[in-house]
């Protein structure tokens, strides 16, 4: 542990977060990864606006390159800042810091150097950030390290608590209800911890499993611990142990040795009634489930767990025995909305399926009907195959869902012919439509629409309205399979036969026509959709690309799902990839929009993509936002955080003051 203090003593923390859950980002603070526990990203601040988004300036940069011996070029954080000081983990070696919010300046870093524990964790990126946590004059950072440890740091210094754990720190891999080995374990995480009540609630996550080495693997338990101590209190089986609710749905044994059903996104916390929110993801196997006959609970399911206690309070399960990586890793969203003339308190959770599911977050039942519909059968040898899967009957999907010849790319005649021609060689269906085996004379793979929807990235929501904002992104991937062999013992892995090609692209073009990537409005009070966006300049490679020469191309958005703000006027994003701006500088833009009705309301200037969330605060009266960008950066790999503001914080300043 090397804490390094930078004039932090006089950056004194004045106020305390009330126990009570806050909706959206109060006092000026943002509290928690979501803005609040509830996840709603959702800032009341009005500062910046539609009149002057486009007129900020960027306030300070802070670069991660030297925190670690890897420069980092994909930084996930959102960060937090409460009473003027910004916190985040950051760099290859998941290091964390404590900025000035004000101006930028290091006030003091966290390293923990972990060695080969480190080095083999499935989830060794900087980590999407931390927690917070206080009770009068004792405010505490917590963090999970990228080898599967908790900590707890002296927000003020940077110094572990000592009376927390050992020397301020849990070790995950321990104390988990099964043997994991502290070196080799397949078990990490890069979410943040959750904290409400006292109650720090863990996940974990593993390994992409499109090609499991074993169809044995370490369990995602969830676990509660003491805030103040580090002791458990609790833990929730994820695959259920004989006598637990939901082990009738694993046959022949096959709980006893799958893994996974993770934890490895963001939980949500609705404090005042005791509850957290978890999203799980599949069982071991991402596409083939051979070895773990039955609906498998309770993977792909969104959870209620009792937040003292970790008892069930009630489950559903979106995916029934999951062989299309539709895991949950999308932070719920909890709010209080008007329904048919009742305030309900909702939980809506963004998928990868692109469906919005939203229940009654106390009793768990859905608040529109979710209907079971017969779903294809697959032939895949070994496979078990559930004959229904829900269906929501609203809100509609905001995303296209599977791949059909309608989703094809139609920028002229010819580029769709050529589409037609590829997917000859795929098979094509509605969602849940099951995975092939690879042939090399055809089916290649299952096209399927999994990089649609929405992944970790999740939504935003104004609790004034009841709207929920969600990025979504449009594209497919080929789900073929080929015999494990010997690299395996599962029965089937991802892959493509001999001869078999995996051409998902049009002379350069994607397969599918755009929007790649779209912001959508649904409307929680009825359950529609009020509008879309296409969120992401046209890319250089299909703007200048010579069989569209001639053609007006309108904004086509960027793959890769935005993370959403809301404020009291905008929902603001980053743009997901780089294009060449008109004045031949490479870069991306944070993008604002009228959050009534979609339409372009301002942008500015990033050197790179956006590849965490917008989040809002204000220090001394002056509105910022603050973003993670990462890629290449002055012709290196490299991430920063940036922090704009307006001119002197003057909504009058002209366009010609601001430096871009």
């Amino acid at each position: 542990m090397i804490p390094l203090l930078c004039g932090a003593a006089a950056f004194l923390l004045l106020l305390t977060i009330p126990a009570k859950t806050q909706q959206g980002g109060a006092n000026g603070n943002w509290t928690s990864y979501g803005g609040d526990t509830g996840n709603t990203r959702y800032s009341p601040l009005s500062q910046i606006d539609a009149g002057n988004f486009s007129k900020m300036e960027v306030a300070w940069t802070f670069g991660t390159a030297n925190l670690g011996p890897v420069a980092e070029a994909n930084l996930e954080s959102t960060p937090l800042v409460i009473d003027g000081v910004f916190y985040s983990t950051a760099g290859d070696r998941r290091d964390v810091i404590a900025l000035n919010a004000a101006n930028g300046e290091l006030l003091w870093t966290h390293r923990e150097d972990e060695g080969k524990r480190a080095e083999v964790s499935p989830r060794r990126l900087s980590g999407r950030g931390l927690a917070y946590w206080a009770d009068g004059d004792d405010k505490r950072i917590v963090y999970f390290t990228t080898g599967y440890r908790m900590i707890e740091l002296d927000a003020k210094t940077g110094y572990r608590i000592p009376s927390f754990g050992v020397d301020g720190v849990v070790d995950l891999k321990q104390d988990d209800d099964q043997e994991i080995d502290p070196m080799s374990s397949e078990i990490g995480i890069h979410a943040t911890p959750m904290i409400g009540r006292n109650t720090i609630v863990v996940g974990a996550a593993h390994k992409p499993g499109g090609v499991p080495t074993s169809k044995t693997n370490v369990k995602g338990y969830v676990r509660g611990y003491d805030v103040r101590t580090g002791k458990r209190k609790w833990i929730f089986h994820t695959v259920p142990k004989p006598g637990e609710v939901g082990f009738d749905t694993w046959l022949q044994d096959s709980w006893s040795y799958t893994g996974n059903t993770g934890a490895w996104g963001q939980s949500s916390i609705d404090e005042a009634r005791g509850i957290v929110y978890v999203g799980v993801e599949a069982p071991t196997g991402d596409f083939y489930g051979g070895p773990r006959p039955g609906n498998n609970l309770f993977g792909e399911s969104l959870v209620a767990l009792d937040l003292e206690t970790g008892q069930r309070r009630w489950h559903y399960q979106y995916v029934h025995h999951g062989i299309w990586d539709h895991d949950n890793p999308s932070p719920p969203i909890l709010a209080d909305v008007q329904i048919k003339g009742k305030r309900v308190p909702v939980v809506a959770q963004p998928s990868k399926q692109a469906f919005l599911y939203v229940f009654n977050r106390e009793s768990g039942e859905p608040v529109w009907p979710i209907e079971e519909r017969p779903v294809e059968k697959g032939d895949v040898p070994g496979e078990w195959y559930s004959p229904t899967q829900p269906f929501p009957t609203a809100p509609p999907a905001y995303e296209t869902q599977g791949v059909s010849e309608s989703d094809l790319i139609d920028f002229t005649p010819a580029l769709h012919k050529e589409a037609l021609e590829i997917v000859k060689h795929y098979k094509m269906g509605p969602i849940f439509t099951p995975p092939v085996v690879s042939k090399a004379e055809g089916p290649w793979a299952t096209l399927v629409s999994s990089l649609s929807g929405s992944n970790w990235m999740g939504g935003s929501i104004d609790p004034e309205t009841g709207v929920v904002y969600v990025g979504s992104s449009h594209g497919i991937i080929g789900m073929g399979l080929v015999p494990s062999g010997t690299r395996s013992d599962v029965g089937y892995i991802s892959g493509r036969a001999p001869g078999a090609q995996g051409q998902l692209t049009v002379e350069g073009l994607p397969l599918v026509k755009p929007p790649y990537g779209q912001i959508s409005a649904i409307d929680l009070k009825t359950g529609t959709i009020l509008w879309h966006v296409p969120h992401g300049d046209t890319p250089d490679n299909v703007r200048n690309h010579p069989a569209l020469k001639g053609l007006t191309i309108p904004r086509t958005g960027r793959s890769g799902a935005a993370i959403t703000l809301v404020t009291e006027m905008l929902v603001i994003a980053g743009e997901k990839g780089v294009v060449t701006m008109d004045d031949g500088r490479k870069g991306a833009m944070l993008r604002a929009y009228d959050k009534a009705t979609g339409r372009d309301a301002g942008a500015v200037y990033m050197p790179a993509p956006a590849t965490g969330g917008p989040m809002t605060y204000m220090v001394n009266g002056v509105q910022y936002i603050a973003i993670a960008v990462g890629g290449n950066i002055n012709g290196r790999p490299q991430a920063q955080f940036m922090a704009f503001r307006l001119p002197n914080g003057n909504a009058a300043k002209t366009p010609a003051q601001v430096e871009q």
